[in-house]
């Protein structure tokens, strides 16, 4: 119970972890007693190292005392935003609260974060930490220092910072097309922030030491320019400001490398005086962009090479990141369109009964990462049963809506009630309801992608000028599938990570759970042939 005798909500940690050893202590101090009414109800440990990884026990997880009990889940090295997802949705409702696996939050930090989250009204989302960075006392911060500092004034990131359960869920949680631990977090913020709730600042101090990099860590970090592609494609031009980001050195980058590319391609064709001019422009931006790297530091002699080397290094890495994020966000469809029936649900013949409906495996969540990502959504089912009587219009329509209530909004729904001896422009193969859900998201038909588990979704997007994806089922026909080719994936999970240009998951194993506290189908396909 609260002070004014409200029921607190359930509080959950997730850490996800690629195994470091300093998880043993976030779990030590997360799991530090607290006041009663303060406790955390869980701890979810994430473990994202790939499977091949994982022949080693996480460091932390077995020790004992009276704490929260720990359960570990494991998501085979899909980055930490697939990590967050999958802890947040483990959680019991209520309150989840992200803890990296380099931070100390300290002995006092559940009570800390309880005083946080008792503090907020309903209309709060979010709740971060204040984030402290040491720095050396006895000498000037190397540039590792230096960035790793700017977290102390970073807005909204995940190092330790609670949400919702229901705003998570509402918006989709993270997304995954971040596949790395930047970004991710501001874009998550901003959707929250879109969609009209708050996050505020806590009084709870977590402290981030400076980890241990190589020589070329900053060269390395050149990789989140691609992430900057997928946050302009998502925001807009206006989302540094919004972010408190600043405007980069991109553009200084990119003439840099391109008078390197003229200085080479006119030193191979033979110009002599163009070759040299382009040279010492390059020669001139690298030695400012490595003394402006150099002039704050210690200046010792390492870390002066260190800069030199990586300065000469960084802008064509920086560029050739962006370029890669450029053209990966542009092919990213602006909406995917889903057959209802064997791909959404199970299919039920006729359905006319919300109770009825079973969404498939891993729905939900593949619809919350298109969603995430930005993609608008859509359903373009064939219905014939209004036609024949058998369905009435009032029960499909709660029908759908028992479907929206299992898998959260979508943009657009296109249904056909006619039969064949209709002959409507709308019944698939027909195009109708894809050039329909189309205009009715303002997007364009080949920006769209249809997932369905027929020859006739197939055939649908075709003649509308889609793209498309089957899904095979029990029902789907031995031709349609060869017809189909390399557009062929093995279920809706697979089919998101097409959609969102990912390499396939493994097959997933089963989650382990520590406690460390205690050791006639198808639209009547039979029938006349035609898939739903």
């Amino acid at each position: 119970m609260t002070a004014d005798g409200a029921t607190r909500a359930a509080v959950t940690a997730v850490v996800p972890t690629t195994g470091r050893a300093t998880l043993a202590r976030v779990l030590d101090d997360v799991r530090s007693p607290a006041p009663a009414g303060a406790e955390i109800a869980e701890v979810v440990v994430v473990d994202d190292r790939p499977a091949h990884s994982r022949h080693t026990a996480l460091p932390g997880v077995h020790t004992g005392g009276d704490g929260p009990p720990v359960r570990v889940l494991c998501t085979g090295g899909r980055g930490p935003a697939a990590a967050r997802n999958a802890g947040w949705r483990a959680a019991a409702p209520g309150w989840v609260v992200f803890v990296d696996d380099d931070v100390v939050p300290g002995r006092g930090w559940a009570a800390a974060l309880a005083a946080d989250l008792a503090r907020v009204d309903d209309g709060v989302a979010a709740v971060q930490a204040r984030i402290a960075v040491p720095q050396p006392a006895h000498r000037r911060p190397t540039d590792l220092e230096r960035g790793t500092a700017g977290l102390a004034g970073a807005r909204w990131i995940t190092a330790d910072m609670a949400y919702r359960t229901a705003v998570l869920a509402e918006v989709g949680g993270f997304d995954e097309g971040f596949p790395r631990a930047y970004r991710e977090d501001a874009d998550l913020a901003l959707r929250v922030l879109a969609a009209g709730h708050r996050i505020v600042d806590g009084d709870r101090i977590t402290t981030h030491p400076v980890r241990a990099a190589g020589l070329l860590a900053s060269v390395r970090a050149q990789a989140g320019n691609a992430d900057d592609a997928r946050m302009l494609r998502k925001h807009g031009p206006g989302w540094r400001a919004i972010t408190g980001t600043g405007a980069g050195r991109l553009r200084t980058h990119l003439l840099t490398t391109a008078a390197a590319v003229t200085a080479v391609g006119a030193a191979v064709a033979g110009h002599r005086t163009t070759a040299a001019l382009a040279a010492g422009a390059w020669a001139a931006a690298t030695g400012v962009f490595a003394a402006r790297r150099i002039a704050p530091g210690p200046r010792t002699r390492g870390e002066m090479a260190t800069m030199a080397l990586t300065s000469v290094l960084i802008p064509p890495v920086a560029v050739w990141h962006r370029a890669a994020g450029e053209l990966r966000a542009r092919r990213l469809p602006a909406a995917v369109l889903f057959d209802r029936d064997d791909t959404l649900v199970h299919d039920v013949p006729f359905n006319d009964d919300p109770d009825r409906v079973v969404p498939v495996e891993g729905a939900a969540e593949a619809l919350d990462r298109l969603r995430a990502a930005g993609i608008a959504t859509g359903v373009v089912t064939n219905q014939s049963g209004v036609a024949r009587g058998l369905v009435a219009p009032e029960a499909l329509a709660a029908v759908n809506a028992r479907i929206e209530g299992l898998l959260g909004p979508f943009g657009t729904w296109q249904v056909c009630p006619h039969d064949d001896a209709d002959e409507c422009a709308c019944r698939k193969p027909a195009p109708g309801m894809i050039l329909a859900a189309a205009r009715a998201l303002r997007v364009r038909p080949r920006d769209c992608v249809v997932v369905g588990d027929t020859g006739a979704d197939m055939a649908a997007a075709r003649a509308a000028g889609a793209r498309a994806l089957l899904v095979p089922t029990e029902r789907t026909r031995p031709e349609e599938v060869a017809r189909a080719g390399r557009r062929v994936v093995r279920d809706l999970v697979g089919a998101v990570d097409r959609v969102l240009g990912l390499r396939p998951r493994a097959p997933d194993r089963p989650a382990r759970t520590t406690h460390a506290s205690s050791a006639a189908a198808g639209e009547g396909r039979a029938a006349h042939g035609v898939a739903p």
